[in-house]
């Protein structure tokens, strides 16, 4: 069975994201590439990812008028990524207009969308005009985002059990801002556990610097999937 971990590659090099990759093997993990290293590795990079056996996760959240979000979701697709995303906030037309574009691909990746970023708090929200609780706004953005045919969202795993009760039993959650009990959370403020989270609901986990920064990559993936296994 294939891992629910999902790590993220933000670094800031092809060098450094290729030397952490060289000792993985596509079962122990699927890979994120954001827009760091998509911006220095490009669609070559991905293709790289992809030809050796990867499940890649491309993390851009496009957000744009209908017909340039179409076009880049079947671009994206075109890459044989696994998963590809949009941002919900760009409406129904868009996401729609993504979904085309997927379908219209010669292969069809997984497409989600963003709901709210788990670096985000009310008061940011609040700062932004979108005051009202987190979890109202993640449930609107989710229905959205499974009425215009999307396969799932991104949010964080504090909203997974309300979403599960929500959304289809097959709709993706998947969850950034996992921490392993006593990690550095960094700049994320709505975290869990991994355990936590796949009880809570999630689908698939991202996970960075407890993975990427750990003294032991390869020691961490096997003890955190075990732990998801058990």
């Amino acid at each position: 069975m294939s891992s629910k971990i999902i790590v993220a590659l933000d670094f800031p090099t092809l060098e450094q994201a290729l030397s952490f990759v060289k000792p993985l093997k596509p079962e122990m993990c699927r890979l994120k590439v954001g827009k760091e290293l998509f911006a220095v590795g490009g669609p070559q990079f991905v293709g790289q990812l992809v030809d050796q056996g990867f499940d890649v996760f491309l993390d851009l959240k496009y957000h744009d008028i209908p017909n340039t979000v179409k076009k880049a979701c079947q671009a994206s697709a075109e890459l044989g990524v696994w998963m590809l995303n949009v941002h919900s906030m760009g409406g129904r037309s868009m996401m729609e207009a993504a979904k085309e574009g997927v379908l219209a691909a010669s292969h069809q990746p997984k497409l989600i969308a963003v709901t709210i970023l788990t670096s985000h708090s009310e008061q940011d929200l609040e700062d932004i005009g979108l005051a009202g609780p987190i979890q109202s706004r993640v449930e609107k953005l989710a229905q959205l985002t499974q009425a215009s045919g999307l396969d799932g969202v991104v949010c964080s795993a504090m909203e997974a059990p309300s979403l599960r009760k929500l959304m289809a039993p097959s709709f993706e959650l998947v969850t950034p801002g996992i921490r392993p009990a006593g990690a550095d959370l960094g700049d994320q403020k709505r975290v869990m556990t991994p355990r936590e989270a796949i009880d809570a609901g999630s689908t698939f986990l991202v996970m960075g610097r407890p993975i990427t920064q750990s003294d032991d990559p390869i020691g961490a993936l096997e003890q955190l999937n075990e732990e998801l296994k058990n």
